[in-house]
């Protein structure tokens, strides 16, 4: 997963690569030529910055789910409404994105700037082996989607307004998988994002770890991949993610209610260190001035988050939370996730 900095295109160079970025010429990305904005009603004008989106879009392809094209033309649709009316987010990030629908939102919605997560084929490293890691290896079934080979690639879209100048993306280790999640090609893609008004390029980071219920193996047994995946999601980030770059973290992370889960999410943030966008907005005194009901409730299920922190030279910090994509008057979504958008201020380090 190692990559050498020299191979990392160096942020001093930003103004000639978004100018060949503008162009169409984007490092290992390809260019592209409702329910109100806001379920709070607020004037997203008023957050000039950076607005990011996370969205695990249920893009789930047949058999594992039927009669979703419909939603995701939905999804694409109510993008496109909010892109005339200037109110898109800068950044989406998606996960699930599996069909080919599910792959067309971004195109279809405006983001001309796309970077796609592995491919079914990209193959992870080496597990370390250890005891432990062996005897879960050992305990593999075909029977519930292990050791089958990988049936889809990880899903992982970022899509955004702003050039991409450079991605990198890795599949989970070789075997850090449980269950019927196992027939995914789950991992990370990063994108190097030339963002107006940043003196550096913003690293943005999608992933979706490990179920829990929906692997169909034991609690005990995803509480391991889910383990392995996040040592993953932590090398990622301190090897490639260039140093001193302001970055956000987003994805499905699956953490939900159970009390181990919690405890390693919470144990890898502290090693980055990294801010909770929604949680950020809870506290009392943040100008954030609260959380939308739908936000309220992805805190609640503690699977969809986005994670932040500044650089060196470009400072992030969350301003307001909206949700697009929540439930309707009658209590319907367009997927089992709320999609919601941050919008952070950019500044100066100080």
């Amino acid at each position: 997963m190692a990559l050498s900095r020299r191979a990392w295109i160096s942020w001093r160079g930003l103004p000639v690569l978004a100018a060949m970025a503008l162009g169409g010429a984007v490092l290992d990305a390809s260019p592209w030529s409702a329910q109100g904005p806001d379920a709070t009603g607020a004037d997203m004008t008023a957050y000039p910055g950076l607005s990011v989106m996370t969205y695990n879009v249920e893009g789930l392809p047949w058999p594992v789910r039927l009669g979703r094209g419909g939603a995701i033309e939905q999804i694409t649709d109510r993008l496109r409404r909010l892109r005339q009316q200037g109110l898109q987010p800068h950044i989406m990030v998606l996960q699930e994105a599996f069909t080919d629908a599910a792959k067309r939102i971004g195109p279809d919605s405006g983001y001309r700037y796309i970077a796609s997560g592995p491919s079914r084929e990209l193959e992870g490293d080496a597990l370390a082996r250890d005891p432990a890691d062996l005897a879960f290896a050992a305990a593999n079934t075909r029977l519930k989607g292990e050791n089958m080979g990988k049936f889809v690639d990880s899903g992982l879209l970022i899509l955004s307004d702003y050039p991409i100048l450079a991605v990198r993306r890795a599949a989970f280790p070789v075997g850090a998988c449980a269950g019927f999640d196992c027939l995914a090609n789950k991992g990370l893609v990063m994108a190097l994002v030339a963002v107006p008004g940043a003196s550096t390029p913003v690293a943005i980071v999608d992933t979706h770890l490990n179920s829990r219920w929906a692997a169909h193996v034991s609690f005990d047994r995803s509480l391991h991949a889910y383990r392995l995946q996040l040592a993953a999601v932590d090398r990622f980030v301190r090897d490639e993610v260039p140093h001193g770059l302001p970055m956000i973290l987003v994805g499905d992370f699956n953490v939900g209610k159970d009390i181990r889960r919690r405890l390693a999410f919470r144990t890898s943030l502290q090693k980055a260190p990294l801010r909770d966008a929604l949680r950020t907005c809870v506290a009392a005194d943040h100008p954030c001035g609260g959380l939308p009901g739908d936000a309220r409730f992805s805190v609640a299920r503690g699977r969809d988050w986005q994670m932040f922190k500044s650089g060196a030279e470009t400072a992030l910090e969350v301003q307001h939370i909206a949700v697009p994509f929540g439930h309707g008057a009658d209590g319907s979504m367009l997927s089992d996730h709320v999609g919601y958008t941050a919008y952070y201020r950019i500044s100066p380090a100080v």
